[in-house]
């Protein structure tokens, strides 16, 4: 394999790594937002 293919692949991997990782951290932020809103609304009652 040439130089740039290998390159292009291995940043390919890098930045699914990155996007992934990145998906899961948002979806455990909005868990986290999710659940505060719902103990202050039980606070609240």
């Amino acid at each position: 394999m040439n130089k740039t293919l290998q390159r292009l692949i291995a940043a390919a991997l890098i930045i699914s790594a990155l996007v992934l990782s990145g998906c899961n951290t948002m979806k455990g932020l909005g868990e986290d937002v999710e659940n505060l809103g719902e103990k202050m609304q039980n606070a609240g009652s």
